[in-house]
């Protein structure tokens, strides 16, 4: 495989919005390529690459499954993703280490939100695509109106390379403009049994109409043949792929096919595309190399075999055979029994095995180049986004960057045996997926779970509970509120014990005034004179930073305050530093009620991407969620609104957001800083304080 010559190789993913047949489609190239003889259909739950039990159940993609095939003698890895917003961080990790991708749109539901979304980040990525309108034979289908919607929703530019033969029941095949033949199927459902006829005699003008558009778009990529041809001579087909090839890998133009997947009609004029139309790894801009500090060196990954090896992780898995790391190979090779340096830990480790993935099979390989797409197995500590490289020649891939997540819920084990089981499975499934994060919470000792969706959450505790076995009970989401103060105050206090034997004496007066936001807790000591003295202040300091843990108003950390040690008094005897401790502590609770203290409340930087018709609604919605807008960019496809709204207010809100948008607006959001809370909702949290409390 060492020598294995590149430009037969296409990375490609297969990526569109729920149900538009992504899955189906991937199914029929690997039957045709002839990875596997009978065909697995998704609504029977038996499709190849949906292998979790969660998949099956719900009909959706949820992890990008990855798979190797051959067509023409070229090789194709393909990464068939997850199309639910909830899950594009699965997309936008493929994409990543993709060339090329299939973009597939539903014949009737057409260019839908989440196209949309996996489209704006393939844009991002410069990720060459064919467009494939899939299910034409589907009841309303319509070929023509989704490419209008592409281009007036996407704001791209389809290319048509074919046209449909009939539609809906009707549908039998495609014709192909360059060489004017009809491909037809017939009803037997065998991909393999087509003819190549002469174009209807009702579809010759549409024909030729579409074919002059598609000469003239392909010939702007080359002045000398653009000349020829306005003078009336047609260039060769040859030449006029060579122009599609050209503006393609350029991101001009998407050459766009059409068919019906689970009907077998169309697939493999898709599949000819990609040889034809998408880049081999060579043809895509090399990776930039940065330094471990994250700079850029001014290097890249150039594809070559003979190169340092640098590789990046771009997904983990966890199956019965042990933990899986795929790897998109840049640049250099690889055998089994070397050694890689992880450049995020620092660490090398040995690679015993290395495989090649078809789904959930896989083969043994010996070694592994620049452009390959595979899996190495039993590394540890090793996250996605991460590098792998030669030990002698560090560099680190432009590491991938993963969204905050947006919401949290509480979970907590029914029994003993579940606690144990719980922190086995959060460890590996935090190592799976990057956008999703636990923490433990110090006071009720509950897990926290993090993620970016309702959906995301669901399915993450669906598989705490089945492919883990651990039973667990869900709480309500929750938001971390603080507290802080707003007057100074100078105030005194003496803690003094006298009871049998030594006592205990200490006396303190002191300054609490309210800090800048995001100062934290700062102590500083103006004692002069030796009447607190010196070995008695980090005492005194320390009583105050253990106390600001718990606010006085409804037990939340308190924030931003300075405490200065102005004056006191001490006993040759009695004083001691647990003396001066238990004052300051004591001295916190009696003085900052009197500090005008108040609640904080978490403020979140929100980005919600809306259509432009309704913007109106989404501003009324983001106001009446006390959100302030900051700034309105018009985009190709909508407008782009930017707030800052407290989190309080924002559970539920990618379900009225998508209700308000018929499904199209998305939004991420961030934590940005902490602001005093509204009277009303102060008066809420510490009420609901002292209840638990109670």
């Amino acid at each position: 495989m060492a020598d294995a010559d590149l430009s037969k190789y296409r990375n490609i993913g297969i990526f569109a919005h729920v149900d538009a047949g992504k899955t189906t489609t991937t199914e029929r190239i690997l039957k045709l390529t002839g990875k596997i003889h009978k065909t697995g259909e998704v609504h029977d739950g038996a499709a190849t690459t949906d292998f979790m039990e969660q998949e099956q159940e719900r009909g959706i993609t949820i992890q990008s499954a990855a798979t190797t095939c051959f067509w023409d003698d070229h090789r194709f890895n393909i990464i068939d993703t997850p199309g639910h917003v909830d899950f594009t961080i699965e997309v936008y990790r493929s994409l990543k280490v993709l060339d090329g991708g299939v973009g597939v749109f539903c014949g009737s539901g057409g260019v839908e939100p989440q196209s949309e979304t996996n489209w704006r980040y393939a844009n991002e990525s410069k990720v060459a695509r064919i467009i494939y309108v899939n299910k034409l034979d589907r009841l309303g289908a319509d070929f023509y109106r989704v490419v209008d919607q592409v281009k007036n929703v996407l704001a791209a530019t389809p290319l048509i390379m074919v046209l449909p033969i009939g539609t809906e029941d009707n549908l039998s095949g495609v014709v192909d403009l360059l060489t004017r033949k009809a491909w037809v199927w017939d009803d037997s459902g065998n991909p393999e049994a087509y003819t190549l006829e002469d174009v209807p005699a009702d579809m010759v003008d549409d024909v030729e109409t579409y074919r002059a558009e598609l000469i003239e778009t392909a010939v702007e990529q080359d002045d000398e043949l653009m000349e020829k041809y306005l003078e009336g001579e047609e260039p060769s087909i040859d030449q006029i792929k060579a122009c599609i090839r050209k503006g393609t890998i350029a991101l001009d133009f998407f050459p766009t096919y059409c068919g019906s997947s689970f009907k077998n009609k169309g697939v493999q004029n898709v599949l000819n595309a990609v040889v034809d139309f998408l880049p081999n790894p060579t043809e895509v801009p090399a990776q930039p190399i940065t330094d471990l500090e994250g700079e850029p060196t001014g290097e890249v990954a150039t594809v070559d075999p003979n190169g340092p090896f640098r590789a990046l992780a771009f997904k983990i898995m966890d199956d019965k055979y042990g933990a899986l790391t795929f790897i998109r190979v840049y640049s250099g090779s690889f055998k089994k029994g070397d050694s890689v340096l992880n450049t995020f830990t620092g660490k090398t480790e040995r690679v015993g095995r290395l495989v090649e993935m078809h789904a959930d099979n896989r083969e043994e390989l010996d070694s592994c180049s620049a452009g390959d797409i595979i899996a190495f197995v039993g590394m540890k500590n090793v996250q996605t986004g991460h590098t792998l490289c030669d030990e002698k020649h560090p560099g680190t891939l432009e590491p991938m960057v993963f969204p905050d997540p947006v919401i949290s819920i509480a979970v907590k084990p029914v029994d003993k045996g579940a606690a144990e089981k719980l922190s086995v499975a959060i460890g590996k499934m935090v190592k799976e997926d990057p956008s999703f994060y636990v923490e433990t919470d110090q006071d009720s000792g509950e897990t926290i779970l993090k993620g970016m969706g309702e959906l995301h959450l669901d399915v993450k505790v669906d598989i705490l509970k089945r492919t883990y076995g651990c039973e667990v009970e869900v709480g309500a989401p929750q938001v971390a509120y603080r507290e802080t103060i707003t007057k100074t105050i100078q105030d005194s206090y003496t803690h003094k014990k006298q009871s049998g034997g030594s006592g205990q004496f200490g006396k303190i007066d002191y300054t609490i005034e309210p800090g800048e936001p995001g100062d934290g807790f700062s102590f500083e000591s103006k004692v002069v004179g030796g009447n607190v003295p010196k070995e008695f202040w980090p005492a005194v300091e320390k009583g105050f930073n253990l106390s600001k843990e718990k606010g006085v108003l409804a037990g939340f950390p308190c924030l931003d305050f300075k405490v200065t040690l102005t004056d006191g008094a001490f006993h040759a005897v009695d004083s001691s530093a647990v003396a001066f401790e238990i004052a300051a502590k004591a001295a916190y609770r009696a003085s900052m009620p009197k500090a005008g203290p108040q609640i904080l409340e978490p403020i979140m930087k929100l980005d919600v991407f809306t259509p432009e018709d309704n913007v109106g609604d989404v501003i009324g919605d983001m106001n009446r969620r006390r959100g302030m807008i900051k700034t309105q960019d018009p985009t190709p496809t909508g407008v782009r609104i930017k707030a800052d709204a407290p989190l309080s207010e924002m559970f539920g809100y990618i379900g009225d957001l998508r209700t308000m948008t018929s499904g199209r607006g998305q939004f991420s959001m961030e934590f940005s800083h902490y602001s005093a809370c509204p009277r009303n909702i102060s008066d809420e949290v510490i009420a609901k304080s002292k209840e638990e409390e109670a």
